[in-house]
């Protein structure tokens, strides 16, 4: 095997570690690109044999050094990506900059943190054994373990870093490597590109191609209209549109009708939901709205069907109670979540009854309905058919024979089935093996239909997201048939036809006219919007995951195409590949991963919820979400970057300027600025209007950097202290850089709503002014000379390895298995709770016991009832003995309050509709109530008060910590307007600390 490479380079080390541990033989060959060399220019390449070549450095480690336990094999990958694109790229701008600004600092000490913590746990990055991260990120950190000066600078409070890289160092086979590997500690460090150190990686990039390495300047065509956008933007900007109780479309607009695709009414949205479907939409509608688009967003729950009525069956409450229930549930979580839909509805309404018998019909005169006969499994117990969720048994496809599979999916192998094929089924409710009868369905004729769909599509798929494309071009490898949208339910639409009124639409006809319904609902007049008139410019754009994408590409449009009555069909379909969890997947029916109440009760703001799916929003390719990358991005993006920039550009305003922007003496190096950043946003609508959501925001990040460059270039803290000459420049950049500000306050309001909202009180602007020319998108003056800000103050805070740490404990496994822990832990399961859940419960255990006498069918859930009961005794006995010795908690109560406070304040800021936040409001006045009856009630027994306890070695790290920040803010600003209020925080501390050590 062989290393072709460039000197000095740590990507190379990272192979000559892996090869000499793993005792494989290895020779150095020194490379350069004007060899002929067939693929990508970036160093190292692992050449195997003739056949085989790696050209990713961390591909090659693994080969080299396999993970031997496969349950591994997830943590590794996604630690390796990481590395790659976190890591490296912050150590290689690290290496290859004269001078570290704050920002680059904070960056990579939060990446340093990272590394530490999973050191702090375990020997290994992974455990207990040596696996290729190790290497891989020993390898990267080399230059700053070795080399003294970078080690006291950035190591020197790593403790467990420091002991790692040193055990790993004194190994025989990798001090071999490094003699072999040839380079020195205090570098020049070869370049992972050939043709340069890659710049510190934005949010979702690999590691640079050789093409990304180096920008190009701006032309003079670039900075001539970037001036010309500076000082005539805002007069190009539309009039703003007046934001109406009901939208209806508008001639001479550009109008968008946004749908999220219907979530099941049957459980709780989780992330996986929430990124696919309706916070991207959402995301999708603000850009919109900025861009004064006629804007019109809906969605609701699908409260029809099998799934519905099999959780009423495990609830025991009827299928209305169900959707009721869940609604609510939807309703809340979406609005934690800040989505701002124009209508939530559902889709149990009379007017989904009414427009879905009436495109039916339409569709039966036109003759695409048949009649078919099929063979359905039969309960003779329950005397019903059986539709595909009644029914379990084994698993018909070969290697899985899973023997809990559902009539419609195999949740082993993610297969499709038809329910007739189970093998031993039985039915769900009553446990009887069911037996076969013919049924009589009505089928949609998509075979007639295909002529008209195949040239739709041919036409409007270009609008469409790869996945969309790809999924639809897999229905049309073959000829589309019938398809049957009937079902012997009771819980649906009834069909309008008196010999089949028995039976009710199956679900995948009936959801998605509940856009039409919904939108009937939220405006009275739908067809306004879906049978517009020729002169009314209306676009309609679908969002959801993949699976979706056969109902809104192929049935749904094949059912508007059948109807021929000019019913608006989908120009933009924006589907998204999966996110899974951690190393699974998330999966609703096993309640495995994070849920929408679970990132409620974290207590981690929406905001950096909603920023961080859209950084990992699956768009071409499966992601993962992981904690340690939720703090990664919070710290190192919205912290250090975007936060750290608003925050010291408002800050110098207002100290410098008494909060007022002062006048701008622009040059030809701040108008190259500006078309850098007018790249930024070009590139930012560019990817927003063809649904890349998690590209776009990758523009708004660099946005920021180049905001954050500009004041460390600029120095307006040194400018502002010298001649008259230097004072007019550093007034420049403090104007520039709040203008920046302003910028992305626009640009991320789309992704993080509550913050933009801050900001713009911060920038003392109203709404209207923070907009988008989407025809020619462009940095305008929204600060005018003498604008008045309001106070600033920080957007973001930091999170904690610690706290993510816990939570990734917490919702590790199923929600099943957290109850279960939660139980067998002495779980505090309130008495309301277990009320409601023994009333359930035992609401099942009477119907099972109606419907059959076989014991062992309902024994198992007599036995759950009998537990239930036990843990709600108890539960009320320990209420009893919590009465009696005191009141409620008084720190219980007042972070209740303040957590319902936050709650109330969202959703009066999200809606004038009082008869939403009411109810809330009234919670908090009845906690209010509660806390001031707990502190105005002495306790029963008079206890002397404790001496409060204070612990040394917290506060020892807490002045460490606190010094470090101090240091840090000196050696970035000579500004002591900056840096002095921490410097009495440490003050503070060190106080604190002289006391505690006097008392110890």
């Amino acid at each position: 095997m062989k290393i072709y490479t460039n000197d000095n380079n740590t990507a190379t080390l990272k192979l000559l570690v892996a090869a000499n541990i793993a005792g494989k033989k290895i020779t150095l060959q020194k490379y350069s690109f004007e060899d002929v060399f067939t693929g990508p220019k970036c160093l190292p390449i692992l050449e195997v044999d003739e056949n085989v070549s790696f050209f990713s450095s961390n591909a090659a480690t693994q080969y080299l050094f396999p993970i031997i336990d496969l349950t591994d094999h997830g943590q590794c990958q996604q630690m390796q990506e990481w590395e790659a694109t976190k890591l490296q790229p912050a150590i290689a701008t690290l290496l290859s900059s004269k001078s570290v600004g704050f920002d680059l600092k904070q960056n990579l000490q939060a990446l340093l943190d990272v590394v530490e913590n999973y050191l702090t746990k375990h020997k290994y990055i992974l455990g207990d054994k040596l696996s290729a991260v190790d290497i891989s990120i020993w390898s990267t950190l080399y230059p700053l373990c070795f080399n003294k000066d970078l080690k006291q600078t950035y190591l020197a409070e790593t403790k467990n870093i420091n002991r790692w890289a040193e055990e790993l160092s004194s190994a025989k086979s990798v001090q071999e490597a490094v003699k072999q590997w040839g380079g020195t500690v205090e570098g020049p460090f070869g370049a992972q590109s050939a043709l340069g150190i890659p710049q510190m990686s934005n949010i979702v990039s690999p590691v640079g191609s050789p093409d990304e390495s180096q920008v190009a300047g701006p032309t003079a065509e670039e900075i001539e209209t970037a001036k010309d956008n500076w000082l005539h933007g805002v007069q190009r900007l539309q009039e703003p549109l007046k934001q109406e109780k009901v939208v209806l479309p508008i001639k001479g607009r550009k109008n968008v009708l946004i749908t999220s695709a219907l979530p099941y009414v049957n459980n709780i949205p989780h992330l996986g939901n929430i990124i696919g479907c309706v916070l991207s939409a959402d995301i999708f509608a603000r850009y919109c709205r900025l861009c004064d688009y006629n804007t019109m967003y809906i969605s609701g729950t699908d409260e029809y069907g099998t799934a519905t009525e099999t959780k009423a069956l495990e609830e025991g409450v009827s299928p209305r109670e169900i959707c009721d229930k869940y609604f609510e549930i939807h309703n809340a979580v979406y609005r934690w979540f800040d989505i701002g839909f124009d209508y939530f509805g559902r889709t149990s309404t009379n007017e989904q009854k009414q427009i879905a018998q009436k495109l039916f019909l339409k569709l039966r005169d036109n003759c695409f309905i048949s009649t078919q006969t099929v063979d359905q499994l039969y309960c003779n117990k329950c005397e019903r058919f059986l539709a595909d969720r009644f029914v379990e048994g084994i698993c018909p496809h070969p290697g899985c024979l899973y023997d809990n599979a559902r009539g419609d999916q195999c949740d082993r192998c993610g297969k499709l089935i038809n329910a007739i094929e189970l093998g031993s089924p039985r039915c769900k409710v009553c446990g009887a093996g069911p037996g076969v009868r013919p049924s009589s369905q009505l089928f949609l004729e998509l075979g007639q239909l295909e002529p008209a769909v195949r040239t739709w599509i041919s036409k409007s798929e270009v609008g469409w997201s790869g996945p969309a494309r790809a999924v639809a071009r897999g229905w049309l490898r073959e000829p589309l048939r019938a398809r049957a949208i009937t079902r012997d339910l009771k819980w649906g639409v009834p069909v309008p036809v008196p010999e089949y009124s028995n039976k009710v639409f199956y679900v995948w006809f009936d959801a998605p006219i509940g856009y039409l319904s919904i939108t009937e609902c939220a405006t009275r007049d739908h067809q306004k919007w879906w049978r517009p008139d020729k002169e009314y410019d209306v676009q309609l754009y679908q969002f959801m995951a993949k699976d979706n994408v056969p109902f809104h590409a192929i049935m749904f449009p094949a059912t508007l195409l059948g109807i021929n009555d000019g019913y608006t069909l989908v120009k933009h379909i924006y589907a998204t590949e999966y996110l899974n969890y951690e190393d699974g997947k998330f999966s609703k029916s096993r309640g495995v991963g994070v849920f929408g109440n679970d990132a409620q009760d974290t207590g981690i703001p929406s905001d950096v919820w909603r920023f961080y799916l859209a950084s990992i929003r699956p768009e071409g390719a499966d992601s993962s979400f992981s904690w340690v990358e939720l703090g990664t991005r919070n710290n190192s993006e919205l912290l250090n970057n975007v936060g750290n920039f608003c925050h010291r550009s408002l800050s110098f305003c207002a100290n410098s300027f008494k909060g007022r922007v002062p006048e701008l003496t622009l040059t030809t190096a701040d108008y190259e600025l500006f078309a850098l950043v007018n790249r930024e946003v070009a590139a930012y609508v560019q990817h927003m209007e063809k649904g890349r959501l998690r590209e776009a925001l990758r523009h708004v990040l660099a946005v920021s950097r180049l905001g954050n460059q500009h004041m460390q270039a600029a120095q307006p803290w040194v400018l502002l202290k010298g001649s008259d000459e230097d004072k007019v420049r550093g007034a420049t950049a403090v104007g520039v850089c709040c203008q920046l500000v302003a910028l992305l306050a626009t640009l991320l309001a789309p992704y993080i709503p509550a913050a933009a909202r801050k900001l713009q009180a911060q920038l003392n602007l109203p709404a209207d002014r923070l907009r988008i020319n989407p025809l020619n998108p462009s940095l305008i003056q929204y600060l005018p000379a003498g604008h008045t800000l309001g106070t600033p103050a920080p957007l973001f805070a930091k999170i904690e390895p610690e706290l993510l740490e816990k939570l990734r404990q917490k919702y590790a496994g199923s929600q099943a298995d957290r109850a279960n822990q939660a139980k067998g832990a002495g779980g505090k399961s309130s008495v309301a709770d277990l009320e409601a859940a023994v009333a359930a419960q035992g609401e099942k255990v009477r119907q099972l016991k109606a419907s059959t006498k076989d014991k062992a069918v309902w024994q198992p859930e007599v036995n759950k009832l009998l537990e239930l009961k036990k843990q709600l005794t108890e539960a009320q006995k320990n209420k009893e003995n919590q009465s009696t010795n005191g009141l409620p908690d008084v720190a219980e109560l007042e972070k209740a309050i303040t957590a319902q406070g936050d709650k109330v304040r969202q959703l009066k800021a999200s809606t004038k509709d009082k008869a939403v936040w009411q109810p809330e409001v009234n919670k908090l006045l009845e906690l209010k109530k509660q806390l001031a009856a707990a502190q105005a009630t002495p306790p029963a027994v008079a206890t002397p008060p404790a001496t409060p306890t204070v612990d040394v070695a917290s506060l020892e790290k807490a002045v460490a910590q606190q010094g470090d920040k101090v240091r840090q803010l000196k050696a970035s600003t000579k500004d002591k307007a900056v840096w002095q209020p921490e410097v009495n925080k440490l003050l503070d501390l060190k106080k604190q600390l002289a006391e505690a050590q006097k008392n110890a």
